[in-house]
């Protein structure tokens, strides 16, 4: 009993220092690294939008007119609820009484 409890760090160790576990650790041959494909040219774009089919051009196009489009800005009022929320969420551990 003793024997194999003293065999089995030794085998596992010799099998980590062997490399016998780093080709699981690649991923399959047929997987494109991601490396490449960022560098790849993509022809085919789709609308964020809606997801119909879009030229190169149409694309850089839509992208363009997307930031361009300003963002929605909130309400100041309901900004300033938002913020004494937040107020009152700190100290309300602090203060137990508050409302």
């Amino acid at each position: 009993m003793k024997f194999s409890a003293l065999l089995l760090p030794l085998l596992t160790g010799v099998g980590l220092l062997s490399g016998q576990t780093a080709g699981r650790a690649l991923p399959p041959p047929e997987e494109m690294p991601e490396e490449r494909m960022r560098t790849e040219i993509i022809l085919e774009a789709r609308s964020p939008i809606d997801g119909t089919p879009l030229t190169p051009a149409e694309y850089e196009d839509l992208q363009a007119a997307i930031v361009d489009y300003p963002a929605p800005t909130l309400d100041p009022q309901i900004r300033e609820i938002v913020f004494l929320l937040q107020i009152r969420r700190v100290l309300r551990p602090v203060i137990p009484f508050l409302p």
